[in-house]
């Protein structure tokens, strides 16, 4: 059965506990920034007002992701494959979701806000990194700010090494000959491509 109205989906979740909703902050608090400064991952989301969606992860070494102040963000563009799906949301939509991960922390820290696109010289050095300036910067500003529960991640158990499989590998150069019907010996040759991107183009 569908569930179509609020009542029906509270009728079988149930209502979160007036203390939850304490949890959201307009703003970064001292345990925001803290988490915010070691994490090294986060996926971005966003919609263009036609409602197509992306999430797109965005890493680098802890905190490379900047608080100018407790309710503006400051993250880093880094060299990718120039779809730019999440940059064109943006300059139609600027509404703006954001989930932090710290390696080893089940907890997970959420935000969000309104986005613009940011070229200035002085802002892309802040967030040089391996001794190039940042591509472009996306600045946010904040309208929420709240940690969510560890239960997701303790039910994944995402970082518990003795869950995990063997390293795993996405051959795109696989996925580009099924697609384009290419030689299949294309394939080792885009994947050894993509790996000296992977080395010398972060």
């Amino acid at each position: 059965m569908q569930i179509t109205t609020i009542e029906s989906l509270r009728a079988k979740i149930g209502s979160p506990h007036p203390s939850t909703e304490t949890k959201k902050y307009k703003s970064l608090n001292e345990e925001a920034l803290e988490f915010i400064n070691a994490s090294p991952f986060l996926v971005m989301t966003t919609s263009s007002s036609e409602n197509n969606l992306d999430a797109s992860p965005k890493g680098d070494q802890p905190g490379f992701v900047i608080a100018e102040d407790n309710k503006t963000l400051l993250i880093p563009d880094r060299p990718g494959n120039k779809l730019a799906d999440g940059h064109l949301n943006i300059l139609d939509n600027p509404t703006i979701g954001l989930i932090f991960f710290v390696p080893n922390t089940r907890e997970t820290l959420r935000i969000n806000g309104r986005a613009e696109l940011i070229d200035d010289a002085d802002v892309l050095d802040r967030l040089a990194a391996r001794g190039r300036p940042a591509l472009l910067a996306t600045r946010v500003e904040i309208e929420e700010c709240f940690f969510h529960c560890g239960k997701a991640l303790i039910r994944s158990k995402l970082w518990q090494p003795d869950s995990w499989p063997e390293r795993g590998n996405v051959s795109f150069g696989k996925m580009f000959v099924k697609r384009s019907d290419a030689d299949p010996k294309i394939a080792a040759l885009v994947d050894a491509e993509i790996e000296k991107d992977y080395q010398k183009n972060l």
